[in-house]
Formats: C-alpha cells, structure tokens, sequence
C-alpha cells in the first residue's frame, strides 16, 4: 500500500472516476468520462493524494488552497474536497490515512483553516470537525414583487452574461471575503471556471457606480423557474434593487428561487410575501458544511470581546496543549505564559473551532461532548467569542 500525490493527468484514471463514482449517477457513460480533461485547468494548484494497491486506486483525497474570513480575518483555508474510496476499499481506514497526510501537508504549509461538505457529519466530526449552517434556498412568485415595479430605488442595475461579467462578480466576491464572517473563495484558477462554462446571467446593484449586490442566475424554460444562485448584497437597498428586477419577470416565469446566507430573513422581505425558505440537512447529498481549525495560531490576532481564560487541548493531532487566551485588548492574543490566574475549560479540536467559527455557546460544549467548561471559564470565552453566524458560500 503506497500513498502518492496525484497531478496532472493523472487525475483522469485515478480520482476523477472514483470522485464520480461516489457522487454522480453510475456507471459512467462515454461522453460523461470524455468531459474530465476539461477540468483539469481547474485543478492545477489542488493538493490530491491516492493511496494504491496492488497497482489500482484504492482511496483520493484533495484539498483546494482557498481563503477564509473568521471573525474579520481572512486566512488561508484547505477545503477539502473528492473524499473517496473504491467500493471493494472502504471502512478500511484508507480515508483516515489520507486525511492524516493531506492535513498534515496543508497545515506545515501555512494553512491554518479547514472546511469540507461531508458524506456523514459525524465521520468528520472524529477528525474536529464542527458543524456550520447551511444556507437557505428561497422559493417565491415574481407576482408578489409586484409592489417594487412601482418603487423608485437609488441604483442601477447591471446585467450581462457571466463571461462579461465575471471581473465585476470576482471583485464583489473579494470583497464580500473581506467583510463577512465564514465567507471562502475559490482560488482564481478554479474559480474561473464559472466564466468559462458561461451558463449563467450576472445580475449586478450599482449605487454610485459601485457594486453594492450580485446574483448568478438562469432560466430553465419560458413560465418555469428562474434559478439564481447565491443572493450577495452589502445592504438592504441592493437586495431590493435585485428583487425589483425579478419582479419584471411576471409574465416570464412562475417562480424564482435563490439562495440566500443563513441568517438571512426572506419572510420579512415584503408585506405579504408568499415566500417557502427550506434549510434541509440529510444525508446523503443534502449535508451542512463543517469547519476546524488546524492552529491555534489562527486565533491570533483576532477581534475579540473582553476575557481571559486557559484552555487545554484534548484528542487531537493538530490542536494541542495548553494556550491562555487573552482578549481584553479587544484584539486576541494567545499568551506563552500560563502560569497566571486564569479559568480553565478543557476543548475539544471541534469545540474550539465551534466557539471560533461562533456556532456554539460554551455552555452547549459539554452536551456536544466536546469538552469541559466550567461556569466562570464560560463566562470568559463567551466574552473572547461572541455567537457570530458564518457563511461559508463556496461550495465545494
């Protein structure tokens, strides 16, 4: 049994098809196969790892080098993604060997974030993984938008093919990366391809000549669904001015559906909009993403609320030992001294990137199984932590 990294064409006889064969219809057809090579171009900077045996795959993993904003601060995140086993190979433990190495390589080279779409949550969640929301998908009628068509909003709005387009969509993207919690990018040589394959309309808000919201979006047929993509707008005038541009689709569509951030509130768009917001999460095909954090040292420097506590890291490979965290300059330091006067809670890898990722109260740790706090060190890391809603966006 021997574990190698996978590049370049490779790929098209080793993780490709076993990637397909665990998450597309099967067996593969011709055509389907013969449309591989054309994703290569977007794999090139990829971290892919195969375990063989006897000469055939066994097991892939790959990690897309990608960027993340936690509480403010955008880092480079390792989204892991292509987990899968040959069907005669799996529950061997072939994942977890791979998952140990591709980890660990992405961690010695600068990545201190992690996030990944699962199979089965709780296999991830053995490997500090913690749960983070899903987006919601909104579906509703242009008709009930009637009342924007008569609204005079500040703005413009943009519209064009993606191709066109996608210079405006990857700047307004980057700079939602600065501004939202959870939120992730695709590096630009995998990201391209949402202009390259040019299926879509991009709709843009401008106020002032800036872009201020941005939606992806196409038509499946004449009196069908309009399918956006994922709804961005920096305030609620942009989101009105896109909703108002759907409106004008009355007599075009029956329905529109978009995805919009996990915190977001569809049913208080309008006054008397029929709106249906669905979040489901299941398995398989349907699951929440999770995140984790691979070193403590993405905490550093964080924006923090006032506390100061002592925290020990327990069961796992990456986050480790004893670090006092000290928020009371507004800023999070991790502090060499321990030595001080300080409450102590025993952490989990998950349960520390639950409170990073703000997903969790501390009090919910020990009912998560995923560490020991005690009511003063809740105290302090619930002032180090505030609950924070993230938005991971990407999918992958």
């Amino acid at each position: 049994m021997t574990i190698r990294r996978v590049i370049a064409d490779d790929r098209l006889t080793t993780s490709f098809p076993l990637a397909a064969y665990a998450f597309e219809s099967s067996p593969l057809s011709a055509a389907r196969t013969d449309q591989f090579r054309d994703y290569l171009p977007y794999q090139q900077g990829n971290t892919t790892l195969m375990l063989e045996e006897g000469g055939e795959t066994r097991a892939a993993v790959t990690a897309i080098p990608m960027r993340q904003n936690v509480r403010g601060v955008v880092l480079p995140m390792a989204g892991v993604a292509g987990v899968a086993t040959h069907p005669l190979a799996r529950r061997q433990g072939h994942v977890r060997t791979l998952l140990h190495q591709l980890l660990d390589e992405m961690r010695d080279q600068g990545f201190p974030l992690s996030a990944l779409y699962p199979f089965r949550p709780s296999f991830y969640a053995r490997f500090g993984y913690t749960g983070l929301p899903k987006p919601r998908t909104v579906t509703f009628t242009p008709a009930d938008l009637g009342s924007l068509l008569r609204a005079e909003l500040p703005g413009e709005l943009g519209w064009e093919r993606i191709s066109a387009g996608y210079p405006a969509w990857r700047a307004f993207t980057e700079r939602c990366l600065a501004q939202r919690h959870g939120f992730s990018l695709f590096p630009d040589y995998r990201d391209v391809g949402l202009r390259d394959r040019d299926e879509h309309w991009l709709l843009t808000a401008r106020v002032d000549g800036e872009v201020t919201g941005a939606i992806t979006y196409r038509i499946d047929d004449h009196g069908g669904t309009l399918h956006g993509n994922e709804l961005l707008a920096t305030d609620p005038l942009a989101r009105m001015l896109l909703l108002q541009f759907f409106a004008r689709h009355v007599d075009q569509v029956e329905r529109v559906t978009v995805q919009v951030p996990p915190d977001e509130l569809p049913e208080l768009w309008l006054t008397d909009l029929d709106v249906h917001v669905d979040a489901r999460a299941g398995r398989p095909g349907s699951s929440a993403p999770m995140a984790r954090l691979l070193s403590v040292d993405a905490l550093r420097g964080l924006p923090s609320g006032p506390g100061r506590v002592r925290v020990e890291l327990t069961g796992d490979r990456w986050l480790t030992g004893t670090h006092l965290l000290d928020g009371t300059t507004g800023t999070l330091e991790l502090v060499d001294d321990t030595s001080g006067p300080a409450p102590t809670a025993t952490l989990t890898a998950a349960g520390l990137s639950a409170l990073a990722y703000g997903v969790l109260d501390p009090a919910e740790l020990p009912l998560h199984g995923l560490g020991e706090v005690p009511a003063d060190a809740a105290g302090e890391l619930r002032g180090i932590f505030p609950r924070q809603v993230p938005y991971l966006f990407t999918d992958f």
